[in-house]
């Protein structure tokens, strides 16, 4: 990781002072050229800048860009299908030559398993000429001129964004953290507590960082720095194990708890992993210097009696006094906003009355991202569904599929709720900078905000999982690949495309087992790589289309159980290509979307294809157990509870940033329907577009 990646990677962009010359070099012209070849192309004013650069500034720029570029598209490794004239190959070859060459792969394997003896076994067949790419298939991402602000501005913007960052953008916020003086790039306020504690964790490892002391304002807030100091997961879901302490961290950590507020109900939420830190941070030993928390400490870790809100909120709930428990939850906004469906549903007429006018007087000091949760939960209440999708926190994708709340409620309740939080988002944005006159894209209406991107995959593009994106128009062949290295042992990683009808019931399966089917076919199953192998999936979108199949499910599995973190490199995306045979099997310039698979799971769905309305869904879903078509080809007598989830996916109701927006304009802003009468711009692909997740979260997420 380098400046130039982190730029390239964050904004497309690669910082240089502004141009000097006018005119554009013929090093730097043949520079453009290359680049295209991946997909890419510079900037006029890139250009130019680059043109003012000496010879030796230019050489090193360019290995530099030329890797990042390569690694974001998956062109730094070499594609060695099983089969080098695929798709044409695989589906003139008869069933009996295929199933004789995976056969004689597999037992090469099997000798090297059980005998330690290097076996591996691959067909050989002439790799015939190809013809030449359509020039209709590119389609060039444009490469921008920064400057040191905007490149600081990844920095602050990571920081002050208000939803969880992923691990790649936490290895980003410690490459700041090391090679800059992070103090002067600080945003007014760090809203985010995992951001917060994060970095301040960080920090400490240089230092502790006085002038952030005071931001740690509750238990919780302490228990993450020192999960962070310990090497464990920041959200606190998966259960860490705490280090020993030096004697001066452990002072820091116990004065930080002695001045948070309601410490002891913030400790008992997580009271398991108190105790275990307690034998970490002796507090016993300054119970005289900070009483407040030994009190704490002592409560937590004996078990005493102690009622907590949220205790007293259910007792009150229980006994039917809703008017005790709005009383208790109007100073707790956030805990009212997220209760609200239930307390709506558990009162009577009167108490209606009382649980909405306490809701309205406390909707205000709510935060914005559950603010736009709560309002796109009310806005699609009543919608007909029997389930509803729910991520649980961590850093591994996984979605659950439970039933829904089936009670409907009366529209003029909804009204009223929603109406009381756009109200409370657009007096909050009004206080903001001016947008002037504003054009905003239909097509956001399917893209979600990024509320947490904690368990998000290193990816090309950044999505929100459940966003819609249209699929090029003269695309033909959908086509996936997968490119991944041996492990400690032999790895076999699987790539397959499952099949679901309209109604979401299982048709099929491209995969090791079942090279060609539904107009489509797969590269050969490869089962080792020890010096990196490749897989690939043709889906001819016609001919799918005709067999009863709507949508395609690109799923990645390690059939040698490997979880994806244990390998050297494994990334997978796909391509858009007009025609099949043309061009390489992997070609740079057709790739959509690449994703790196680095998580602690075993199969992962990247993507979610609808071919009927020619639409990309993105999933970033990671799961402990393949799905059930694998052996269970032709099983579509149901909907299987894969299938089941992901329709889930397919059909998430979420925030949308055209709903976000909207908000904006309506507080600061005029609505324009022509793009080049606006200031700003808010769309896919112009202005401020989805992929800008970190400003999205830092400058329109704000509270």
């Amino acid at each position: 990781m380098n400046a130039v990646s982190i730029f390239l990677n964050k904004s497309r962009k690669i910082n240089l002072p502004l141009p000097k010359r006018k005119t554009v070099s013929a090093e730097v012209a043949s520079f453009n050229l290359n680049i295209e070849s991946l997909g890419f192309c510079m900037s006029m004013d890139l250009m130019r800048s680059m043109s003012s650069l000496s010879t030796e500034e230019l050489d090193s720029l360019t290995k530099k860009v030329l890797s990042t570029l390569k690694h974001m598209v998956g062109a730094h490794k070499k594609y060695t299908p099983m089969y080098p004239n695929f798709p044409q190959q695989v589906m003139d070859m008869s069933e009996a030559e295929l199933y004789i060459n995976a056969i004689s792969h597999y037992l090469g394997d099997f000798i090297s398993d059980n005998f330690k003896v290097p076996c591996r076994i691959l067909p050989k067949y002439k790799k015939e000429k190809r013809e030449a790419l359509p020039e209709e298939e590119v389609q060039l991402r444009v490469i921008n001129l920064g400057n040191q602000f905007d490149f600081e501005a990844v920095f602050t913007n990571l920081i002050g964004s208000n939803g969880s960052l992923s691990e790649t953008d936490k290895e980003i916020v410690c490459w700041f953290v090391n090679n800059a003086n992070v103090k002067d790039l600080l945003p007014d306020s760090i809203p985010q507590k995992e951001n917060l504690t994060y970095l301040f964790g960080k920090l400490l490892e240089k230092g502790t960082p006085h002038y952030l002391f005071k931001c740690l304002k509750t238990a919780t807030d302490v228990l993450r720095v020192a999960v962070v100091m310990s090497g464990g997961d920041v959200s606190l879901a998966a259960k860490s194990k705490f280090r020993r302490f030096k004697r001066s961290e452990r002072k820091f950590l116990l004065e930080a708890l002695e001045n948070t507020y309601n410490t002891v109900e913030d400790m008992l939420r997580w009271n398991e992993m108190w105790k275990r830190l307690a034998r970490e941070l002796h507090p016993s030993d300054y119970a005289s210097r900070f009483p407040k928390m030994a009190k704490a400490f002592s409560i937590v870790c004996n078990n005493e009696e102690f009622e907590t809100t949220n205790s007293t909120v259910e007792k009150a709930i229980s006994t039917n006094h809703i008017a005790n428990a709005v009383k208790v939850l109007v100073s707790r906004p956030g805990d009212f906003a997220r209760r609200l469906d239930h307390l709506i549903r558990v009162s009577n007429k009167t108490q209606l009355e009382i649980v909405l006018n306490g809701f309205e007087e406390s909707v205000g000091k709510v935060s914005t991202p559950v603010l736009m949760q709560v309002y796109a939960h009310f806005k699609s209440r009543n919608e007909d569904t029997l389930y509803k999708s729910v991520f649980p926190k961590g850093n591994v994708a996984k979605l659950q599929v439970v039933e829904a709340v089936t009670y409907a409620l009366d529209k003029k309740i909804i009204n009223r709720v929603c109406k009381a939080i756009e109200d409370a988002l657009v007096e909050r944005f009004a206080k903001l900078p001016k947008l002037g006159k504003v054009y905003l894209d239909e097509s956001l209406k399917e893209q979600f905000v990024p509320f947490a991107q904690r368990s998000a995959s290193k990816t090309l593009r950044s999505f929100a999982r459940g966003s819609k994106v249209a699929m090029p128009e003269d695309m033909k062949t959908l086509r996936f690949f997968i490119w991944w290295k041996d492990g400690d042992q032999r790895t076999d990683i699987d790539l397959s495309a499952a099949m679901y009808s309209d109604d979401w019931k299982e048709k099929g399966t491209l995969a090791y087992y079942n090279l060609k089917d539904f107009g489509g076919c797969h590269s050969g199953d490869i089962t080792s790589a020890p010096k990196g192998a490749a897989e690939f999936i043709d889906i001819d979108i016609e001919k799918v289309l005709q067999a009863d199949v709507r949508y395609v499910i690109m799923s990645v599995y390690s059939f040698t159980r490997q979880p994806y973190c244990d390998l050297p490199e494994c990334f997978a995306g796909w391509m858009a290509r007009s025609k099949a045979g043309s061009g390489e099997i992997f070609e740079a310039r057709t790739v959509m979307d690449k994703v790196d698979l680095t998580s602690d799971t075993t199969v992962c769905i990247p993507m979610v294809f609808d071919l009927l309305e020619r639409k990309m869904i993105w999933a970033d879903l990671g799961l402990t157990n393949r799905l059930s078509n694998y052996g269970s080809y032709g099983n579509s007598a149901k909907t299987s509870k894969e299938g089941l989830m992901l329709k889930a996916i397919a059909t998430l109701k979420k925030p949308t940033l055209y709903d976000l927006f909207s908000m904006h304009i309506k507080a600061r802003g005029k609505l324009v329907e022509n793009k080049e009468k606006a200031d700003k711009v808010f769309s896919l692909y112009e202005g401020i577009t989805p992929f800008d997740t970190d400003l999205i979260m830092k400058e329109y997420l704000t509270n």
